[in-house]
């Protein structure tokens, strides 16, 4: 017989807060309790932000990349995606306060990554090791019939039609020289909202186009805030949320706004 799939969990916008972080892997069985990888066979999937609003972005970046390494050895798999907030830090540490066309932020990016929660200790402790990591880290991800993405946004399909060209282009974006470039690209990596309401009926249903172009048929995303963005109370912050018809499942439990990090199982 053919044994049964790898359980597959995700999280999301950790931002920060490492010891909630670690308290959420170690809950779900993933970790033991000196925060080595005990998941066995499982996958792991981190779906972006971080960094930014919470006291140790680089501390939850170290966490990650370790538990990257040590996974494998029981058959495991911890992977991570881009997200906003990973595009903002990079945008401040390439380009500083300069000045950027077309856009009125106050000391540019660097401006713009404060008023969005930067905080200047992960700014002071990015090292090479860490830009490259961040800078080879896919825009999307699809798991068995689970596609993975850090926005619940259409705007994946401005970059390419299919997956690989997806993550071709964030990419190449990440290397661009040009200001303009990057802060297109972080308002797409920052937009949101594309699937409250939709209906797999409606003639031009934006999860139907991404599953679609990317495959997949649940979409899974943190991002919007189960707590701001979907109206739930912090203290009632307990599972993730599908919606739109089942096909979507919003991860993001607000850590930040006093809510948790939901580190959710998906199959």
């Amino acid at each position: 017989m053919p044994s049964s799939p790898a359980p597959l969990y995700a999280a999301a916008d950790i931002h920060g807060h490492r010891a909630e972080f670690r308290d959420a892997l170690r809950e779900a069985g993933l970790t033991d309790d000196s925060g080595q990888w005990s998941g066995g066979r499982a996958r792991l999937w981190l779906l972006g932000d971080y960094v930014d609003r919470g006291p140790d972005g680089i501390g939850v970046i170290e966490d990650i990349r370790r538990l990257a390494a040590q996974a494998p050895g029981t058959g495991g798999r911890v992977g991570a995606l881009l997200g906003n907030h990973e595009v903002q830090l990079l945008a401040a540490h390439r380009f500083g306060t300069a000045p950027v066309s077309g856009w009125s932020q106050p000391g540019g990016f660097h401006g713009g990554w404060t008023r969005f929660g930067g905080q200047d200790a992960d700014l002071r402790r990015l090292t090479p090791d860490h830009l490259d990591w961040l800078a080879a880290l896919p825009a999307a991800a699809l798991v068995d019939d689970h596609l993975l993405v850090h926005s619940d946004t259409t705007q994946y399909l401005e970059l390419g039609p299919d997956l690989d060209a997806v993550n071709r282009a964030a990419t190449a974006a990440l290397t661009d020289q040009d200001p303009g470039a990057w802060l297109e690209f972080s308002r797409r990596m920052s937009s949101r909202g594309s699937f409250h309401g939709a209906r797999s009926t409606a003639p031009d249903d934006p999860v139907a186009r991404m599953l679609d172009a990317l495959g997949g048929t649940v979409l899974v995303h943190g991002h919007s805030t189960l707590t701001k963005h979907f109206g739930i109370p912090p203290e009632n912050v307990r599972e993730a949320l599908r919606y739109a018809e089942d096909r979507v499942v919003a991860i993001d439990g607000g850590v930040y706004e006093g809510g948790r990090i939901l580190l959710t199982r998906l199959h």
